[in-house]
C-alpha cells in the first residue's frame, strides 16, 4: 500500500482516537485504515498500536514513529504549498475549519461570492466545535471565537461577537421574564459545555453583576443551543449576530436587553511560517472584505 497514505493513516487515527472517526476524516472505510496501519506494522516488523474492544493506545515504537510520521507529513505539505506558490493564480484544494453555528449561519452563505472569485480552488471546509489541532490537522485557515495563543499562527480579527440572551416567546410566557441578571438564578439555562463553568458578567453603567449559571444541560454544540432554546427548553447567552433572524421571525426573545455582557471576537488564523500560497491569500483577502465590513 502506498506508504504516505499509510502514514496519514496512522496519525489520524491517533488524533481522531478511533479508525472509524479517522475514516470518516479521511473518507475512506475504517477496514480501509485498518489495512493502512497494518501494512505499516508489517513493513516495520512491530506493532504500532495497542488495540482491544473498547481503546486503543500506542506502543513505545508506536509514539515516536508518531512523531516521524508528522514531521514528514508536514514537510511533504510544506512541499506542496511552495510549489503551488509558484502558479499566480488559485487554485487545488482550501481546508478550512470553523465553529459549526458560526460556519453555517455566515460563513457558508458566503461561499458562493468566493467561489465566483475563485472558480478552480475546491473548498473542504469542516465545521465543528471540538479544538483542533490546525497544523496537525493540515487546515490552511481557521476561524475561531476569542483568543487562540499559538505562537505558529497569524491570527487576524474579523469581527466582535456581541453576546446576548434570550429565550422562545413560549419560554418566557411559561416562566415569566427576568428583570435583573441575578433572577436568571431562577430560571432554566442550557449552556455550551466548554463555558460551563464561566461565570457571566453583566455590565450596566457603572454596575457589574457576575452570576453563575446553573443548568440542567448542557450541550457541546452551538446550533444544538440555539435549538434548544427556540424549542423552548431555556435561556441561552449567545452571539446576536447568529440570532438576528430568529430575533426578527419571533421565534426568540431577547431578555435583559439594558444590560451588556463581554464581547468576543471572531478570528482567521493561518500559518506564519510557511510561505502564502494564492489560494490562502484569495481567502484571506476575500474574509477580510466579507467579514470585516460587517463591523461597521
Amino acid at each position: 500500500m502506498d506508504l504516505f497514505q499509510s502514514m496519514k493513516a496512522f496519525v489520524a487515527t491517533v488524533n481522531a482516537g478511533s479508525m472509524s472517526s479517522a475514516a470518516a476524516e479521511l473518507k475512506l472505510t475504517p477496514a480501509m485504515v485498518g489495512q493502512h496501519i497494518a501494512a505499516l506494522e508489517l513493513r516495520l516488523g512491530t506493532r504500532l498500536l495497542n488495540r482491544t474492544t473498547r481503546r486503543q493506545s500506542l506502543t513505545d515504537f508506536g509514539k515516536a514513529y508518531l512523531e516521524q510520521c508528522k514531521d514528514i507529513l508536514e514537510r511533504v505539505a510544506i512541499a506542496e504549498m511552495e510549489a503551488e506558490a509558484q502558479s499566480s493564480e488559485a487554485q487545488g484544494v482550501l481546508r478550512i475549519t470553523a465553529p459549526v453555528t458560526f460556519g453555517a449561519t455566515l460563513l457558508v452563505p458566503a461561499l458562493k461570492q468566493y467561489r465566483q472569485l475563485s472558480p478552480l480552488v475546491r473548498l473542504d471546509l469542516m465545521l465543528t466545535d471540538k479544538s483542533l489541532d490546525i497544523v496537525e490537522e493540515g487546515v490552511d485557515i481557521a476561524f475561531r471565537i476569542g483568543y487562540i495563543p499559538d505562537s505558529r499562527m497569524i491570527q487576524r480579527v474579523l469581527m466582535p461577537y456581541k453576546m446576548i440572551v434570550c429565550a422562545s416567546p413560549e419560554y418566557l410566557a411559561r416562566h415569566g421574564t427576568p428583570a435583573h441578571p441575578t433572577e436568571l438564578a431562577a430560571h432554566e439555562l442550557v449552556i455550551f459545555t466548554r463555558t460551563f463553568d464561566i461565570p457571566l458578567k453583566f455590565y450596566n453603567d457603572d454596575q457589574t453583576i457576575e452570576v453563575k449559571p446553573q443548568s440542567m444541560i448542557t450541550v457541546n454544540s452551538g446550533h444544538a443551543l440555539l435549538n434548544a432554546a427556540k424549542s423552548g427548553l431555556g435561556i441561552i447567552v449567545q452571539p446576536e449576530i447568529l440570532l438576528v433572524n430568529d430575533l426578527k421571525a419571533g421565534k426568540l426573545a431577547r431578555i435583559l436587553p439594558e444590560w451588556h455582557l463581554g464581547e468576543r471576537q471572531i478570528s482567521m488564523l493561518y500559518y506564519r511560517h510557511r510561505n502564502m500560497t494564492p489560494k490562502v491569500r484569495s481567502f484571506i483577502d476575500f474574509a477580510i472584505n466579507e467579514f470585516c465590513e460587517q463591523r461597521r
